[in-house]
């Protein structure tokens, strides 16, 4: 009997052995599948803060592009001035403008950073909106675009200055219209001579090499553009400006000493 109760004691003892470790084996496993669930937990945690993060570092859209049909603004044919040009045959360096702007304008307050001008062609152009007196009308810069608020009935000018010793051509265009010809705007069309060292300001349309027609603020209705064969009431409140660099040959040397060279009655003969 001794030897049965050994028996059953020593399969007692064995099974309750199993028993043990396969319930320590259990109780070890436990902790290694709350890890893994604690830490898939706390990676969706940072996927969501993170989203939350990027939604709130999205810019919200600018202000300054919605201009109702109360605030737009066109330009009209103002008064006369006088204003001579000469046409020059002077060739581009490149085919496409070497830097290029457009500004926004409408009865209305925009926001952003004030300026003065406009840094064009590497700095060594600026431009300038101005008023009759020749006093900046103030800009803003908002990211990459530029506002300016402007009032009915106000007359301004185009101005830009040239710091560098090279030449450029303006190219400019108000409400889709060039400003010389009064054509449908084109960036490639041709535009005013820029001198080295000096500045210049396109007052109005031109009606001929004499003679402007002053920019004059006014409602879309009253403009140029949507009184004009070439032009559209949709493409008023915008002022634009294409900058190309030009080449200019030096002139020619003049002979030292204090006389003439003498003439020659047959040029066309080389000796």
């Amino acid at each position: 009997m001794a030897r049965l109760y050994a028996v059953v004691w020593t399969f007692l003892s064995i099974l309750a052995g199993s028993l043990l470790a396969a319930c320590s084996s259990t109780a070890v496993q436990q902790p290694e599948s709350s890890a893994q669930q604690m830490a898939a937990e706390a990676a969706d945690a940072q996927a969501s803060a993170s989203g939350q993060a990027k939604a709130i570092a999205a810019p919200a859209p600018s202000l300054n592009s919605r201009i109702s049909s109360g605030e737009r603004l066109g330009t009209k044919w103002g008064d006369e001035i006088s204003s001579h040009v000469t046409e020059v045959d002077l060739k581009r360096l490149s085919s496409a403008p070497l830097s290029e702007v457009q500004v926004r304008y409408a009865g209305k307050q925009f926001s952003g950073r004030s300026i003065s001008s406009i840094s064009l062609a590497s700095g060594k152009v600026s431009f300038a909106v101005t008023d009759d007196r020749g006093r900046a009308l103030p800009l803003y810069r908002d990211g990459q675009n530029y506002y300016l608020s402007a009032n009915d009935g106000q007359s301004y000018q185009l101005k830009y200055s040239n710091s560098s010793a090279q030449t450029f051509e303006i190219v400019a265009s108000v409400d889709g219209l060039d400003v010389l010809n009064g054509q449908k705007a084109s960036r490639y069309s041709s535009g005013y001579v820029l001198r080295p060292y000096s500045s210049f300001a396109i007052e109005g349309f031109r009606k001929s090499n004499a003679a402007v027609a002053s920019f004059t603020f006014s409602k879309p209705k009253d403009s140029y553009a949507a009184n004009s064969a070439h032009g559209s009431i949709q493409n008023t409140g915008v002022i634009g400006t294409a900058v190309y660099e030009l080449n200019v040959p030096r002139a020619a040397k003049q002979p030292e000493g204090k006389y003439a060279p003498a003439p020659n009655a047959f040029p066309a003969d080389r000796n």
